[in-house]
């Protein structure tokens, strides 16, 4: 009984702790101080404006903006062109418990070497493959995409985005086909 008493004294403690430090953060009151590094910055307090809007001043003739979430940036590579011998694919009718391929062969058709930095399924039934090293110009390459339609049922259309040192910098292929329900379920 005594050692469960230790224990549960132990954790109180704990939690109070943890519960004394998180307010201290929260609040500020911790002697943390973050100096802002942009003139909207020196306008909010203890450093919560962009994590706690309702915290921002309300001067309505000088409103203050919130600054731009800044996406990680990729080297800047020449631009090239690509170019797919076929950049859409009709499944037609399949069987909604399928697994359906297809592989989209494209072309470098630009002089600069083709970077793809992703491709993306517009859906997590739609997964594509690229590859991941510079295609030279004039050369071809492959992606290859599984599209599997459990759930769905009716014409689908599904996008792969395509992203590399092109311009415009996506490109869109096209998937589509007619499931139909499984006849064994």
């Amino acid at each position: 009984m005594k050692n469960n008493n230790l224990l549960i004294g132990a954790v109180a403690v704990i939690g109070a702790l943890t519960l004394f430090n998180t307010y201290k953060v929260m609040t500020n009151e911790g002697g943390r101080t973050i100096a802002p590094s942009t003139p909207s910055a020196a306008l909010q307090t203890n450093n919560q404006g962009a994590n706690f809007p309702s915290t921002l001043p309300q001067n309505q003739n000088n409103p203050v903006q919130q600054p731009a979430v800044q996406q990680p940036s990729q080297p800047a590579l020449p631009a090239t062109s690509i170019n797919f011998k076929e950049p859409k694919k009709d499944f037609g009718k399949v069987l909604a418990s399928s697994t359906n391929r297809h592989t989209f062969v494209f072309t470098n058709t630009g002089t600069e070497p083709l970077v793809i930095s992703n491709a993306k399924g517009s859906c997590g039934c739609t997964v594509p493959k690229w590859p991941k090293e510079p295609i030279a110009p004039g050369e071809t390459g492959e992606i290859s995409v599984e599209y599997k339609p459990a759930g769905q049922s009716g014409v689908q259309t599904k996008f792969v985005t395509i992203t590399a040192n092109t311009n415009p910098a996506t490109t869109q292929l096209t998937i589509t086909g007619d499931i139909q329900p499984d006849p064994a379920k």
